[in-house]
């Protein structure tokens, strides 16, 4: 088989794949946290619109390569979100930014995240910090922040805040964000609103602000993080939702799929366990992320 022939067969499965996942559907690159040995990708998602990549949520170690797996262009993003800037959430972002050096990309991408604190930079200072050409730790990839490349990568830093708000709305695509609750680190959960349908993104967060059950009102899913077990306590606590907030928070918001990612090595193999606590309070769809899973709104 000649190379022409394999790549008219490639990009045949790539349109297929196109019209079988038409309308909106969101997939989860990496369904992992920031350990080794689980066999994941660390957190990534995409809002897929009518075969497209139009949304990119978080993307973590090993997320570049699940990227090209699902066929995904960076050619066809209308945004990035990052919900905090944890390594788990944003080791590949060099990585991506550095491939569209090769698709020929003519539109900027917007680039969002949280602001500062003691312990970490606002957003668009964690860009800079990557990408500035005089002072960033990859210097030759500065021509993306200045503007003399094909594109420019433009850094938001969206502000902390417990009332929700609009932070994008462009090309049929809105986006709602809110503040919440991950220990020290600035954080927050996005609600991507698109062709009438709702996904919300909870990030890391373990419930204490009260903000994401609002955010979540009436999605079609929501996808929230199981990086800890029933009766996890201490920092663990502190950083994460136990399965009983999980629950809570998605009855509270009446949502109609639960997704469950983020998953780490004290939570595989616990899945009857979380289920079973999510259950006495939220009685609709659940389902467990696996990378590459992929959900139709």
């Amino acid at each position: 088989m000649n190379v022409k022939h394999t790549r008219k067969i490639l990009i045949g499965m790539i349109l297929f794949g196109s019209m079988l996942f038409g309308g909106v559907t969101v997939q989860v690159l990496g369904s992992g946290g920031p350990e080794s040995g689980d066999k994941r990708a660390s957190s990534a998602y995409i809002v897929w619109v009518d075969g497209k990549a139009r949304v990119l949520v978080d993307f973590g170690g090993g997320a570049a390569l699940r990227f090209e797996e699902a066929g995904a262009r960076i050619g066809d993003l209308d945004l990035i979100l990052l919900t905090h800037l944890h390594i788990d959430h944003t080791a590949d972002l060099p990585a991506l930014i550095k491939s569209s050096f090769f698709v020929r990309r003519r539109r900027d991408l917007p680039l969002y995240g949280p602001s500062q604190n003691h312990l970490m930079p606002s957003t668009a200072v964690f860009a800079k910090r990557l990408f500035d050409s005089q002072q960033g730790a990859w210097q030759y990839m500065g021509d993306f922040l200045d503007g003399s490349a094909s594109y420019r990568l433009i850094p938001h830093t969206v502000p902390a805040s417990h009332k929700i708000r609009r932070i994008y709305a462009n090309r049929g695509i809105t986006v709602d964000a809110v503040s919440v609750h991950h220990g020290p680190i600035p954080a927050l959960a996005y609600r991507v609103n698109v062709e009438g349908k709702s996904i919300t993104f909870s990030g890391d967060m373990n419930g204490a602000y009260h903000t994401l059950e609002r955010l979540a009102k009436g999605s079609d899913i929501l996808i929230a993080h199981n990086a800890v077990p029933k009766g996890a306590q201490g920092v663990a606590a502190s950083l994460h939702m136990t399965p009983d907030t999980i629950g809570r928070i998605a009855r509270q918001a009446g949502v109609k799929l639960l997704v469950l990612s983020h998953r780490m090595l004290r939570t595989l193999g616990r899945e009857h366990e979380t289920q079973k606590e999510i259950r006495k309070y939220y009685k609709g769809k659940l389902k467990f992320a696996n990378d590459l899973s992929r959900y139709r709104l």
